[in-house]
């Protein structure tokens, strides 16, 4: 893994991705789909993507999945035919500091307590290692 490897960060999001290859006349694959896992690093508190979890994901499911389908094939240059959400991998530090970050500024959730947060937009979803 390298240094910019997403799995090596101290909190990322996991998603599970299907795509497939479309292939110029003349040339097929078998399979020509695939299932994948896509790691997305997790921005800390006060980068400009930290609030990535609030802005795309509901009760640890992705809010717009059409969307997000959208970025993931702009992301991977393959046509994206679902993609889910899996988790939030965290470590414990990580996790605090997202923890103390909300609890400064509830108000851009519209919730009353940090337990509120990450249940409305994580779920059940967060793997703290």
């Amino acid at each position: 893994m390298s240094p910019s490897d997403p799995r090596e960060a101290p909190a990322c999001y996991v998603f599970r991705v299907r795509f497939r290859l479309d292939t110029p006349g003349g040339v097929a694959t078998d399979p020509d789909r695939f299932e994948t896992t896509v790691f997305r690093r997790a921005d800390p508190p006060g980068e400009p993507a930290w609030l990535f979890f609030r802005d795309n994901c509901w009760r640890g499911e992705l809010a717009d999945e059409s969307h997000f389908r959208d970025v993931v094939e702009s992301e991977l240059g393959v046509p994206v035919e679902s993609v889910s959400f899996s988790e939030l991998r965290i470590d414990e530090d990580a996790f605090a500091e997202l923890k103390a970050a909300i609890a400064a500024d509830l108000d851009p959730f519209n919730a009353d307590s940090v337990s509120e947060v990450l249940s409305k937009y994580l779920g059940s979803s967060i793997r703290v290692e």
